[in-house]
């Protein structure tokens, strides 16, 4: 495998018009006039989309666990119907039910510059974060919710200040990734809903140059802004899971 690979990387090398390549893809004179915008501006409300579609996810995820784990059956039901619909159907129709759908169906309109796409964003992460969610609590020793019912606690005490902290613990570096992939999803906002030139995210910013320019280069410069954003995130998981492994 390492000889086939060195083959092909020098085969590439050899046959690539270089000179095209960086005239359509790496033109200096393009990728510094996306700058400072793409960062003050697109990489701003990309992040802004991550947080608030995180954040959310993660609120309306760690309800949707506690039902899946409730003896209620009502509850199990409607949060395993929850999660295999959003996990099952794109996050582009999830949008389009937020952004569209639910407007003119049900005169329902999320406000807020940020309101409509990161609420559709939320809503997608809460489905994969919920079952994340889950597996962290159950993955709680039962004898540490023995302890805490011998003490006196009350289910939900134990539930909130024993079982959710430790669950937590175990689930930073699934939940890591979660919030890359989110961040990266936040490219779908723009293409479905539309924005403008004040909440425009890193992926449109890019589309505009290139439509400006009849050039690659914005494109590659997007990929540069997006790495710069997610390597760290992806680093930090890793180190979480490290972590976690060796205080078990």
């Amino acid at each position: 495998m390492y000889a086939i690979t060195a083959v092909v990387v020098a085969a590439v090398i050899v046959t690539a018009d270089w000179a095209t390549l960086q005239r359509v893809f790496l033109d200096p004179e393009i990728a510094a006039e996306s700058f400072p915008g793409i960062i003050t501006i697109a990489a701003k409300n990309t992040l802004i989309f991550t947080v608030l579609g995180f954040t959310g996810g993660l609120v309306l995820g760690l309800f949707l666990a506690l039902m899946r784990l409730s003896s209620i059956t009502p509850y199990r039901w409607f949060a395993a119907t929850y999660v295999e619909v959003f996990r099952g159907i794109p996050a582009v129709v999830t949008l389009l039910l937020v952004g569209f759908v639910l407007p003119i169906a049900l005169d329902v309109r999320i406000p807020g510059t940020y309101g409509p796409g990161s609420v559709g964003l939320a809503i997608v992460a809460a489905a994969y974060m919920a079952e994340t969610i889950r597996g962290g609590i159950e993955a709680v020793p039962r004898g540490q919710v023995e302890a805490s019912r011998s003490l006196g606690m009350s289910g939900p005490q134990t539930t909130f200040w024993i079982v959710i902290p430790q669950a937590f613990r175990i689930m930073l570096p699934p939940l890591t990734n979660e919030l890359v992939l989110l961040l990266k999803d936040t490219a779908l906002v723009a293409l479905v809903l539309g924005s403008t030139a004040a909440t425009v995210d890193i992926y449109k910013f890019a589309r505009n140059e290139v439509a400006d320019t009849f050039n690659g280069t914005p494109l590659v410069v997007a990929a540069f802004v997006y790495l710069l954003i997610t390597l760290p995130l992806t680093y930090l998981a890793r180190w979480l899971e490290r972590r976690g492994n060796q205080s078990r």
